[in-house]
């Protein structure tokens, strides 16, 4: 988020600011189940700085490759998943989970990633 304010003119004389907004963007690697709660702190900590807002959208990219590797260093995957989209749908008032895009490039573990409007 770049913080800078852009004024654009709707009436001569009356400027009206509007707020250039970024997506907020995480990446997480290391143990599935850490993954998780640190990328739900870091969604609670990213909804108290963003504030009120008219629109939220949540996206988490999963690296598939990199979820190979997990499970074969002997992370469980179940049932710590669902209970972390659950808990992101029930605590967070979100009216249903966030999108979940599965790649099949290597990459960090998940990205987390939310754009709004405020």
């Amino acid at each position: 988020m770049s913080g800078r304010t852009i004024v654009t003119r709707t009436m001569p004389g009356r400027p009206r600011p509007t707020q250039a907004q970024g997506p907020l963007v995480w990446t997480f690697d290391g143990a599935f189940g850490a993954c998780l709660a640190d990328m739900e702190d870091a969604f609670r900590r990213a909804l108290v700085q963003i504030g009120d807002v008219a629109r939220i959208a949540v996206l988490i990219e999963l690296s598939l490759p990199a979820l190979q590797t997990r499970m074969q260093a002997g992370d469980a995957i179940q049932p710590a998943w669902s209970q972390f989209l659950d808990a992101m749908r029930s605590r967070y008032g979100l009216p249903a989970v966030p999108r979940i895009r599965y790649l099949k490039t290597p990459a960090a573990l998940v990205t987390l990633v939310i754009a709004y409007r405020s």
